[in-house]
């Protein structure tokens, strides 16, 4: 049996994980898609389907977008770069402190590589005290 942590990642994942960081609030999106905040920052949401990800054989846009934010554009590049990983960019995210992945490749990661990007992603719109108190909260 594979341990809890290390079995593919999955949608819910995401839900679960996200409500579970301190201070976290969910909203609606445009479309009703969940976005999870901490102190009114977004740090994961759930992104409708827009012209500038889109399947490059079919053209349509891909309906299954997250979007997560990321320290620095040095964190951004390190995870887009790596062949290895699922995450992806597109030029209307250049500049902007996150990474794109879409849910029907979630299953490429754990769930703790999952867990670690969407920690990160919290830790990186937190406030300077609520991340140093979870962090201490942690060791």
């Amino acid at each position: 049996m594979v341990p809890q942590d290390n079995r593919p990642a999955r949608i819910d994942d995401v839900h679960e994980i996200a409500r579970a960081m301190p201070h976290v609030t969910v909203e609606d999106g445009n479309s009703g898609n969940p976005v999870y905040q901490v102190g009114r920052k977004s740090f994961v949401f759930f992104r409708t389907p827009r012209p500038d990800a889109v399947d490059p054989v079919t053209g349509e846009r891909y309906p299954d977008v997250i979007v997560f934010w990321v320290e620095s554009d040095d964190d951004k590049q390190a995870l887009v770069r790596d062949e290895s990983t699922p995450f992806f960019t597109t030029p209307h995210f250049d500049g902007h402190p996150s990474v794109l992945l879409r849910a029907a490749r979630i299953g490429e990661l754990t769930r703790e590589e999952l867990a670690e990007i969407i920690q990160d992603a919290w830790l990186s719109r937190a406030s300077k005290r609520r991340g140093a108190d979870w962090l201490a909260a942690r060791s």
